[in-house]
């Protein structure tokens, strides 16, 4: 697809998987809105997308915050007229039990994954149905399709993104947009720096590229596919692990014994 001129609204653009996703389509020279609660952190990423020689325009908001987000997107459609690709990457973990994580912690999760991506597609999906165009693009995770224990509110804020965007894909069927989940597995990010996450090793041999990941949301935003598994290899792993649970779950236990024992020492 040509992005040359089209509008594009990236929330968490501020770093990681957003800010390379900004910049992968400021090459394409689209119009790039740059969403964060970081204005600081905004202003240096839309500093380096000058060199694009494009229209970057950085916003300063809470996702979670229903009302900020409808006043961003009021400022957003005044200022640009329209939205053409909507990237809901806003998103944050904290590794813990059930158990011993605050009540405050799990909720904040779910405010930022999963109620930001909700509020964000609720004031930005009217406008691509009035004009019959426009692509929604939700960054979950393969956390979306297995449970990791240690991470349980983070993996329902991307169950619950993954089936809110499974529902709205069948029904934006014929209407001229779109809808695409991109799930990767673990990315070279600042995910990982939250206090929680303790001594545990931060990255894998598989660990992947945020280049690589915002390459798949690009080709996301103009995909008729309701999810682009990242690297596409893991979709097998999440078939077995739905197709032969009593074979997985062991193994996913031992992993999470292993990691919590990590953390400890």
């Amino acid at each position: 697809m040509n992005y040359s001129g089209k509008v594009v609204v990236i929330t968490g653009a501020s770093s990681g998987i957003g800010e390379q996703s900004a910049e992968e389509f400021a090459k394409l020279h689209a119009n790039v809105i740059l969403v964060s609660r970081n204005e600081e952190k905004l202003k240096e990423v839309a500093a380096k997308l000058s060199k694009y020689k494009t229209n970057v325009f950085a916003y300063a908001c809470d996702v979670s915050k229903k009302n900020q987000v409808e006043t961003m997107r009021k400022i957003i459609i005044e200022k640009f007229g329209t939205v053409d690709v909507l990237v809901n990457n806003a998103g944050f973990g904290i590794h813990n039990t059930v158990n011993e994580t605050k009540i405050e912690d799990m909720e904040s999760q779910m405010m930022t994954n999963f109620f930001g991506t909700m509020y964000c597609t609720k004031e930005f999906l009217p406008k691509m149905l009035e004009q019959r165009s426009g692509h929604i693009v939700n960054v979950a995770s393969v956390a979306g399709s297995i449970g990791i224990p240690g991470m349980a509110s983070y993996c329902a804020s991307k169950f619950a993104m993954l089936g809110f965007s499974e529902s709205l894909f069948h029904e934006l069927k014929g209407t001229g947009v779109g809808v695409t989940v991109v799930s990767p597995i673990m990315v070279r990010t600042n995910f990982f720096n939250h206090a929680s996450f303790g001594k545990m090793p931060r990255y894998s041999s598989t660990s992947l590229s945020s280049k690589t990941v915002a390459n798949a949301v690009v080709r996301a935003a103009s995909s008729p596919r309701l999810e682009i598994v990242v690297p596409q290899l893991v979709r097998f792993a999440i078939w077995i692990k739905q197709t032969l649970p009593y074979l997985i779950n062991p193994i996913i236990g031992g992993i999470f014994r292993k990691s919590m024992k990590s953390k400890m020492d």
